[in-house]
């Protein structure tokens, strides 16, 4: 952890010697009481927290905090509902990588019973947000949403975003070189990007994308894992946005 995050309604309570972030402060972090460490408000400020204490149960901390982080960047991802294995990488990476918004979506190749995984239905996926962001130095945690089709992600849209998906076998430019992207004058300029399940698009997907205005783009000749490719598409549209 870079960053050890609190949800506000944590700062005021002990925190017992059983959580992970006590175990991190104490036994990784070597600290002792009157050290301090970094520490954050989930979607909110970051500051410093003081060990004041170590009982045998729990720790008694102390909290100061520091200015609003600023927002996250303006890319909203839109995925093909994966295996479990793979939302948990693609959850935690994309937050570290500071996207605004990532929607998990029902594709005509994806496994509709995915969404139905104790990733979802426990809450699990916040976990994987908040070690990205701890990861990253932040506090910022994405919109997330999960088991929508794909069509009513991409109609819910605002209107005024650049839309872009990756496809290996009908997209007709490079994602670094595409031309609506190379287009966007300010780095606030919000950028959907769109990946297909691990399968692919179908061609149903495909029509639902062109007709809601993307621009189909690919990552070169060879095929990425998914969340892999999540990756290295955000870096590109980043870096297209001047922000990395």
């Amino acid at each position: 952890m870079n960053l050890i995050l609190f949800d506000p309604a944590e700062t005021g309570l002990p925190l017992p010697r059983t959580d992970a972030r006590a175990v991190h402060i104490v036994d990784v972090l070597g600290r002792k009481p009157g050290d301090s460490f970094d520490t954050g408000l989930v979607n909110g400020p970051r500051g410093k927290g003081t060990l004041v204490a170590i009982d045998p149960l729990a720790l008694t901390l102390n909290f100061t905090w520091g200015p609003a982080p600023p927002p996250p960047d303006p890319i909203t991802l839109i995925v093909g509902l994966p295996r479990p294995q793979t939302a948990r990488k693609i959850l935690q990476e994309a937050t570290a990588l500071g996207v605004a918004a990532l929607h998990f979506v029902l594709t005509d190749k994806g496994d509709s019973n995915y969404a139905r995984s104790t990733l979802w239905s426990t809450g699990e996926w916040r976990r994987h947000l908040i070690a990205g962001a701890e990861q990253a130095f932040d506090t910022r945690l994405p919109e997330v949403s999960h088991g929508e089709p794909l069509v009513a992600v991409i109609a819910a849209l605002p209107n005024n975003t650049t839309r872009v998906a990756l496809d290996n076998y009908e997209a007709g430019e490079a994602l670094s070189q595409c031309h609506v992207l190379r287009d966007i004058a300010k780095p606030s300029a919000p950028v959907v990007l769109a990946l297909g399940p691990e399968r692919g698009w179908a061609p149903r997907d495909r029509e639902h994308l062109r007709t809601g205005g993307f621009v189909l783009v690919h990552l070169g000749s060879r095929v990425l894992r998914l969340e892999t490719a999540c990756v290295a598409g955000v870096a590109l549209v980043k870096v297209r946005l001047g922000l990395m």
